[in-house]
């Protein structure tokens, strides 16, 4: 009942790409608390590990808000000082995370959340694919389903575009567009 109710919930959550563009990131350098137990996250790390290739100091920042490290796509994806990590809070037996959302880091220092709200794969509003394409800019494309999709197969995706504001008090990712590519 409360994956079901989780796995909604994720589906529900991914309104926000149907809106204009809102930020929700502030400028922090705390990563946004999980919801689960330290003893479910201690199990969940145990069992699925932490990504070796990602840098110590954005692991050491998920852990504390308790969420498990993982690499997104099994890709560590960092350039120009910027690094984003996923965070998880459940996983298949294959560790495949179940409830996660990708973290963004610039020069080790939290900058913000890719999704207002926690993501669940192969449902609406699932992070793809994740392009650092300069000192302060990324997109990441997210899964469109509609009803009757397969989970395999999403019918569209939106790309959206960040900037990372570093005028602040720290570093903070902002979406700036989103545009459907398929």
């Amino acid at each position: 009942m409360i994956v079901s109710a989780l796995l909604l919930a994720a589906q529900l959550a991914a309104g926000w790409l149907d809106r204009p563009m809102a930020g929700w990131n502030q400028p922090t350098t705390n990563v946004p608390a999980s919801r689960i137990t330290a003893d479910a996250e201690a199990t969940l790390e145990r069992r699925c590990g932490a990504p070796q290739s990602a840098s110590a100091r954005s692991v050491d920042a998920i852990r504390k808000a308790r969420w498990v490290p993982f690499l997104h796509l099994d890709q560590t994806i960092a350039s120009n000082d910027v690094e984003v990590i996923g965070g998880m809070t459940g996983a298949t037996p294959g560790c495949e995370p179940l409830y996660f959302n990708l973290f963004v880091f610039v020069g080790g220092v939290f900058a913000g959340t890719v999704s207002p709200a926690m993501m669940a794969p192969s449902r609406d509003g699932t992070a793809g694919a994740v392009r650092i394409t300069g000192a302060d800019t990324l997109t990441v494309e997210f899964a469109r389903y509609m009803p009757g999709d397969a989970e395999c197969c999403p019918s569209s995706r939106v790309r959206v575009s960040y900037k990372i504001d570093k005028t602040g008090a720290g570093p903070t990712l902002i979406p700036t567009d989103a545009r459907q590519v398929r």
